[in-house]
């Protein structure tokens, strides 16, 4: 079991984790995005620890590029808020 990869998979729930209770707390999705993107990371990370990374790796590359966009759209979200705001 690679540590890199078991570390990455443990951090990335954590952050799902406060993902979704910070949006609980607060309604705000923003939280909920970036909590949703790093539970999606940990999936890769998860398939990666059980071995099944080879055989999957046109599927990873989606779950990655899926969360990557979460993340740039909630980032995307917070600067349109703003810019409103100015």
């Amino acid at each position: 079991m690679d540590p890199v990869v078991l570390t990455n998979f443990i951090l990335c729930v954590i952050i799902l984790g406060m993902g979704v209770w910070e949006y609980i707390r607060t309604k705000s999705r923003v939280e909920l995005y970036v909590g949703i993107a790093f539970g999606l990371f940990g999936v890769s990370h998860l398939l990666t620890l059980l071995g099944l990374s080879v055989g999957l790796t046109v599927p990873l590359i989606i779950i990655r590029l899926l969360a990557y966009l979460l993340v740039i759209f909630g980032l995307y979200t917070v600067i349109a808020r703003r810019k409103k705001k100015a």
